[in-house]
């Protein structure tokens, strides 16, 4: 057995789950995470944080959509680690995935992203309308 994934959303699936940890071998590690970040959510962020790099200079730099991203997953407190890139000329981000984050995970980062842009230093005007995650 090397690596095996299932959601627990139906009695069926949880007997399966059942199954396999009575037969894993010893030491197998058995790990339980909430449900996982939803489509709309990931869509949300994505368009939040392409507002925010369209309307927010940083320190007199553009940032992209995807540099904002760190910076927001960083303020979350989530790990973010940087180490020298192969080349030896730049470094690169080794942190969490945001596709890693539980529902309510990203609900927070969503809020955060909502926070920063009420913020009269940045003040951003978010193109969706004004709903919150869930």
């Amino acid at each position: 057995m090397s690596r095996l994934v299932l959601i627990l959303a139906n009695d069926k699936i949880r007997d399966r789950a059942i199954s396999w940890v009575r037969g894993a071998p010893k030491n197998t590690r058995l790990e339980f995470k909430e449900p996982k970040r939803t489509l709309d959510q990931n869509s949300k962020m994505w368009a939040m944080l392409s507002d925010v790099a369209k309307q927010v200079p940083w320190h007199g730099l553009t940032l992209s959509a995807d540099d904002w991203k760190l910076m927001f997953m960083d303020a979350l407190g989530h790990e973010m680690r940087l180490v020298p890139n192969l080349a030896g000329n730049g470094f690169l981000n080794i942190g969490r995935s945001s596709s890693d984050l539980s529902k309510a995970e990203m609900s927070d980062l969503i809020e955060l992203m909502y926070a920063f842009g009420a913020e009269a230093a940045h003040p951003v005007r978010w193109t969706e309308p004004l709903e919150r995650a869930a």
